[in-house]
């Protein structure tokens, strides 16, 4: 491989993912959420590891893991996450990690080379106690009184038991310092089907998705579903699904390329089939990285709503509850990344947006930021069939290594 000695090692990379893929087993997955055993199980093997690459490590306040470098010359930082959503993947995440300690390992080691990769491993990316609080935390983004109001999705466990549980309680939470990394690359299974359908490599992240959330609520009129006659009922139920049914008709003519929406849980109140529901929710998702397409699209929403109320039968209101903003990826970034698969991947790379969050676009807010894909099979993410080809592994491993020296020596 160019200009990294010949020590990158595709098979300590493999050997990485499968150690940790083996914390947290879940038929072909993992089932690892944040602060679990399994979880901290991972961050105590991964400080572990970073001396492997002249790292001192350091967990923080909320569970981030750091590798930071006493190297001269240029840092950059690297790095993903390492829990995981509920009976999922074993590489959403750890492959990032992994990349990240193979790239310190290969370049920080090299004492003709100057500049070093500094390792961060991102605290609850998947959300299980909120929205991204490792990477928002070091960008300063996260307040005591977040922490406070942090509970875990599935278990209630508040954020303070759980830190105070995994021995992390009282340790300071580490913010980025200013000046001290040059950027910030993470790579990522794509979660999609667009490299493994052009048979490509390497992806290249030109942007990261915002994600709009909305709760919309209609109102009807509860009553008996045996003697209320069909013309004179106020179904909220029935309101909800002609409203779906209505977004997917309107949106087309207002949306982007690569827009996508997506309607969530849905409740009725009361929800027995023997009584009319008067009341319903559900949640809806927009994603897109332009925000003037959202806003387009949020006022067809209030302009559906409008014209759902008007004709008489239901009530309908809707209620932004989540904004998301866009990131973009630094174009030096991009342009490394693309080198690198040309030197490494025969160039098979393609320039793409990221339909899903990542903490690469925290960390973008405070420093220039990149982002690589490697093929997903079948675009299968967020469950235990989750999978990339070894071959695949590797050579997105070389190019993230490659891309590392290159932004470093630039």
């Amino acid at each position: 491989m160019p200009g990294i000695n010949g020590r990158f090692d595709g098979k300590r990379v493999l050997a990485d993912l499968h150690a940790l893929r083996a914390m947290g087993a879940y038929k072909t997955g993992v089932h690892k959420p944040t602060f679990s055993e399994p979880h901290l199980r991972s961050l105590d093997w991964l400080a572990a590891r970073l001396p492997e690459a002249n790292l001192s490590a350091t967990i923080d306040g909320i569970g981030n893991v750091f590798g930071t470098s006493a190297k001269r010359g240029p840092k950059l930082l690297a790095g993903s996450h390492l829990e995981s959503q509920n009976y999922a993947g074993w590489l959403d995440g750890p492959l990032g990690v992994v990349y990240a300690l193979e790239a310190a390992r290969v370049l920080n080691t090299d004492p003709s080379f100057k500049g070093a990769v500094e390792v961060a491993a991102w605290c609850d990316e998947e959300g299980h106690f909120g929205s991204f609080l490792g990477s928002r935390s070091f960008v300063a983004a996260v307040t005591e009184a977040d922490i406070d109001a942090a509970r875990d999705r599935s278990s209630d466990r508040t954020m303070r038991d759980a830190l105070r549980e995994a021995g992390f309680a009282g340790r300071p939470r580490l913010n980025a310092e200013a000046g001290r990394h040059i950027g910030y690359l993470e790579a990522h299974i794509e979660q999609g089907d667009t490299l493994e359908s052009g048979r490509l490599a390497i992806g290249v992240v030109t942007s990261i998705v915002g994600i709009w959330q909305y709760q919309i609520n209609f109102t009807g009129e509860q009553n008996h579903a045996g003697t209320t006659r069909m013309a004179v009922r106020k179904d909220a139920g029935l309101a909800l699904a002609k409203f779906c049914v209505a977004i997917d008709e309107r949106f087309p003519s207002a949306c982007g390329p690569r827009t996508v929406w997506t309607t969530g849980r849905i409740t009725l109140d009361p929800g027995a089939p023997s009584i009319i529901p008067g009341g319903a929710e559900m949640l809806f998702q927009i994603r897109d990285d332009n925000p003037e397409v959202i806003a387009r699209l949020e006022e067809q929403l209030h302009r559906l709503a409008a014209e759902a109320t008007a004709q008489g039968r239901c009530g309908v209101k809707v209620e932004r509850i989540r904004t998301g903003v866009p990131a973009m990826m630094t174009p030096a970034f991009q342009d490394a990344i693309e080198a690198a698969s040309a030197a490494c991947a025969g160039g098979k790379s393609i320039r793409m947006p990221s339909g899903a969050g990542h903490d690469a676009q925290m960390l973008a807010t405070v420093m220039p930021a990149g982002m690589l894909f490697v093929p997903s099979i079948g675009g299968i993410s967020h469950h235990w069939t989750e999978n990339t080809a070894d071959a695949d592994i590797v050579t997105g491993a070389e190019v993230f290594v490659e891309t590392c020296r290159r932004l470093l020596a630039g």
